[in-house]
C-alpha cells in the first residue's frame, strides 16, 4: 500500500458508500453518473489516503475487507451528519434516507418499516428490508450490506449463534422474549383452541423456512427443529408459508406476534412447550448506529410494545 496521504474528501466517502452498496465499482459509477475510470481512481486514492486496503477486487465485482467494513460504518456516519448540517443551516431539503435491514420472517419487522417510511419527511428514500436465511442475515450485517439484522436465539442455538456473531465482530441486543406460538389459518380446527400441544400437531403439516446450504438445526428459524415430522414442507418466503397454512391447514412455530393488517387470515395459538424465543437485533459491535438505524429500532420497539410485549434493554 502506498504511503498514507492527508485528507479524505466527502465525494470519496459518497463514492465508497455506493460502491459498497452495489458491490461493483462500475455499477456505482453508473448510479452516480460518473465515468468508471474516475470512480476506480477515486477508490484507489481513498485507499492510499487511509493507508489500508478497503476493497477486494475481482472479475465479479468488489467485496469489503475487514478494514473496509469498519471504514464503511464511519463513512456513513460522516455523510449522514453532513446532510443534516446542510438541511439545518443551508435550508436544503431532507436528504435521501438510506437503511438496510435483514431479518427472519417477522411481520413486526415489516410493520416497523411501514411506520418509519410514513413518519419520514424525506422526499426521496432508499430502504432495503430483506427477509432471508439466518446465515445470510449475519453475513449481510457483517459485510454491512445491512446495518441491522433481526433474528432469534434460544437455549438450543445460543452458543452457536453467539460464537458466529463474535467471530464476525457483531453483537446481539435482546429486544423481547416470546412464548412459542403456532401460526395457522383461521379456518384450521385448532384455531378454536386456547393452547395446543405437540401431540395435537402430530398429523398436521409442519411448515419451515428453508436455510439453503447452511441448513443446520442451529440456523433453523423455528424452535424444536430437531423434532421429526411425518409431513414437512420447506419454503423460502412468508407469502408461500401463509398460502400453505390456508391451503393445507399447515402450521409453523413463531413468536405469536402477527399483524392483522398484513396477515388477516392467520392467527397465533400458544404452544404448550417449555421453551422461550429471545428476539433481538444484531449490528457491528464497534460501529455506532446511523440515525436511520436508531429510528427503525425505535419504531420496532413501538410496534412490539403495541402487542403488550415487555421490552428488554
Amino acid at each position: 500500500m502506498a504511503k498514507r496521504s492527508s485528507g479524505i474528501t466527502l465525494q470519496q466517502l459518497t463514492y465508497y458508500i455506493e460502491v459498497a452498496a452495489e458491490g461493483s465499482i462500475s455499477a456505482a459509477a453508473d448510479l452516480l453518473y460518473v465515468a468508471q475510470p474516475t470512480m476506480s481512481a477515486a477508490m484507489k486514492d481513498l485507499e492510499s489516503r487511509v493507508g489500508r486496503v478497503l476493497l477486494l477486487r475481482s472479475a465479479r465485482g468488489v467485496t469489503l475487507t475487514t478494514d473496509g467494513v469498519e471504514f464503511l460504518g464511519y463513512a456513513r456516519q460522516v455523510v449522514e451528519q453532513v446532510a443534516l448540517l446542510e438541511q439545518r443551516y443551508l435550508d436544503r431539503p431532507p436528504s435521501r434516507r438510506l437503511l438496510g435491514v435483514s431479518t427472519q420472517h417477522y411481520s413486526f419487522a415489516v410493520d416497523a418499516l411501514v411506520r418509519m417510511v410514513k413518519a419520514s419527511s424525506a422526499t426521496e428514500y432508499e430502504f432495503s428490508l430483506r427477509e432471508t436465511r439466518t446465515w445470510d442475515i449475519i453475513e449481510d450485517v457483517r459485510t454491512l450490506r445491512s446495518e441491522l439484522g433481526i433474528l432469534y436465539r434460544n437455549d438450543f442455538n445460543r452458543n452457536v449463534i453467539d460464537k458466529l456473531l463474535r467471530d464476525s465482530g457483531l453483537a446481539f441486543r435482546p429486544l423481547f422474549v416470546a412464548e412459542p406460538h403456532i401460526f395457522i389459518s383461521r379456518k384450521n380446527p385448532l384455531a378454536a383452541r386456547d393452547r395446543v400441544t405437540l401431540d395435537d400437531l402430530a398429523d398436521v403439516p409442519r411448515l419451515t423456512f428453508d436455510q439453503g446450504a447452511n441448513n443446520s438445526f442451529y440456523f433453523a428459524e423455528e424452535i424444536l427443529s430437531t423434532l421429526s415430522s411425518p409431513q414437512e414442507i420447506r419454503v423460502s418466503d412468508r407469502a408461500t408459508i401463509f398460502n400453505l397454512m390456508i391451503g393445507l391447514d399447515g402450521y409453523t412455530i413463531s413468536t405469536g406476534i402477527i399483524s392483522d393488517d398484513l396477515d388477516p387470515e392467520i392467527v397465533a395459538i400458544p404452544l404448550d412447550v417449555d421453551e422461550r424465543i429471545e428476539i433481538g437485533w444484531i449490528a457491528h459491535s464497534a460501529i455506532p448506529l446511523t440515525e436511520q438505524a436508531q429510528r427503525y429500532l425505535s419504531e420496532l420497539r413501538a410496534v412490539v410494545a403495541g402487542f403488550g410485549v415487555t421490552l428488554l434493554g
